[in-house]
């Protein structure tokens, strides 16, 4: 169905959508490439939500030569009116006479609309060319549209014996300089970073995205049942935060909001924050992707409520022993078959450290 140039231009599709890897949130990250007699004559690619998308910046750049040529992007063209006008509409002007598509869009906003709407216009579409890449890169995008919940990732740097910390709580630094740049990368792409109050009171993290050229900062989590914050923690000094707790307790929350902070009270019946309907809130957010770093029992809690997608676990050279602290704080189990079973996306060396990734 696919010939070879099919595939390679919709890569670079996919490349371009990549550019927007920082930026786009909420929108989701897409990339257009224009092909007439075999050569690119126009490209775009979706930067921040309110800007013009992809499809729209790649017409533009090609012009009249957009008639009678083909267009790769890895999402299905917008079909509605939103920030921006219907890209698929626009496309329908052009002249362009097929478009080959990675994915159909998951917003049922969408949902196949745009597909229609070029069809009706005799257009040819073709979709699920290098899908599964298309899907991978917009994979928090497509979560909290499908099922109403951001993606989930849980970032955690580890000992070669699985240990997090010393005993007395220090960790820094268990892994060396390239492995926590890398971590930087993927806190960027993140809509938010989280975190809870431990963390918080042991490490006072700025919880910022440092040396990655960047726009957008994340927004910053914090899962604190008591509002036990300190009103001058580093994280609240910059950038947005939003703390989660499970108390009414007005004369803290009045501290926090006074400090600049969001508050949001979800409790559950144990007095602890409800963790699946955080989720549910952030999504309501327009949330795509959390990045989790935090200790281990915030680890093991967001594990236990079954809302953690992937595991970015980065492995050091060196052994802390049984003392140290571990990933998760979990039940004891009696039987091997009641482990958590996980799936190896990838394993890759990042200076001396392994990068493995996960997912549950």
């Amino acid at each position: 169905m696919f010939s070879a140039a099919d595939h390679e231009f919709m890569g670079r599709a996919l490349a371009l959508a990549g550019r927007g890897l920082y930026s786009t949130t909420p929108n989701p990250r897409v990339g257009c490439l224009i092909v007439r007699d075999g050569e690119a004559v126009g490209t775009g690619w979706h930067e921040k939500a309110g800007l013009p998308h992809a499809e729209v910046l790649a017409l533009e750049d090609a012009g009249e030569r957009a008639r009678g040529a083909t267009l790769y992007l890895n999402l299905e063209p917008c079909s509605h009116h939103g920030r921006t006008p219907p890209c698929a509409d626009a496309i329908v002007a052009s002249g362009i006479t097929r478009v080959v598509a990675g994915m159909q869009d998951p917003n049922p906003r969408v949902a196949g609309a745009g597909f229609a709407r070029l069809r009706a216009a005799g257009i040819v579409v073709e979709q699920g060319l290098r899908e599964e890449e298309a899907r991978e890169l917009n994979v928090g995008f497509v979560a909290r549209m499908t099922r109403g919940r951001p993606w989930v990732r849980l970032k955690i740097a580890a000992s070669l014996d699985g240990r997090t910390a010393l005993a007395n709580g220090k960790s820094q630094w268990i892994t060396g300089e390239a492995a926590r740049a890398d971590g930087h990368r993927w806190r960027a792409r993140a809509c938010a970073v989280l975190t809870g109050f431990g963390t918080v009171r042991d490490d006072d993290p700025q919880l910022n995205v440092r040396g990655i050229d960047t726009s957008r900062q994340p927004l910053k989590i914090v899962v604190d049942s008591k509002f036990e914050t300190s009103p001058v923690a580093r994280l609240l000094k910059d950038g947005r935060t939003l703390v989660a707790g499970a108390v009414e307790d007005q004369r803290k929350i009045a501290a926090l909001r006074a400090a600049g902070a969001e508050i949001v009270v979800i409790p559950n019946e144990q007095g602890k924050v409800e963790l699946s309907k955080l989720m549910q809130d952030l999504a309501r957010r327009e949330l795509n992707e959390i990045h989790v770093e935090a200790g281990t029992r915030l680890n093991g809690s967001l594990l236990q409520a079954g809302v953690v997608d992937e595991l970015l676990v980065y492995l050091a050279p060196s052994l802390i022993g049984d003392s140290g602290r571990g990933m998760f704080t979990l039940p004891e189990l009696t039987e091997l078959p009641q482990a958590t079973p996980l799936r190896i996306q990838e394993v890759e060396r990042v200076g001396a450290d392994l990068r493995i990734l996960a997912r549950t």
